[in-house]
């Protein structure tokens, strides 16, 4: 299936803020989805519904790098929640999580693509119709291989 990739390429020694996709071998961890846009999609990841104050931390310095958050006045972060469809499906996959390591990369994620493919800035993005057909057999155990 046709995908889009970072606009630095994928890289082996991914870096914040780099715009690259890390290469390796990485285990999908979970499916968030805009439950007020979509119907549930059929996976054998866990799902969870994205809500207004979902975030993901990209700040290095902070104990949340890398990790889901919830905003609120003392915290920041990439809101799940766009008014694009970007993330109307995000597969959570493994990088830079056991450990994690400060600078290494955060918040790379499977999502929908623009309408044309223009690059990401280090995820995975796909068509809505190819995102649906991997669900469906993606879980726990499954290998997504980049590079």
């Amino acid at each position: 299936m046709p995908v889009a990739l970072g606009r630095g390429g994928i890289r082996a020694n991914k870096r914040e803020g780099d715009g690259g996709t890390p290469k390796g071998t990485f285990r999908p961890r979970q499916l968030w989805w805009r439950a007020d846009r979509h119907p549930r999609p059929r996976t054998f990841l866990p799902v969870r519904a994205i809500g207004p104050e979902d975030a993901w931390c990209e700040d290095p310095n902070s104990r949340h790098y890398n990790q889901a958050v919830r905003l609120d006045r003392d915290r920041g972060g990439d809101r799940l929640k766009r008014d694009d469809q970007l993330y109307d499906f995000i597969v959570e996959i493994d990088h830079n999580s056991s450990p994690r390591i400060a600078g290494r990369g955060s918040a790379v994620f499977l999502h929908l693509a623009r309408e044309n493919f223009s690059p990401t800035a280090g995820c995975v993005s796909m068509t809505k119709a190819a995102m649906l057909r991997l669900l469906q057999r993606l879980g726990p155990e499954t290998k997504i291989v980049i590079g």
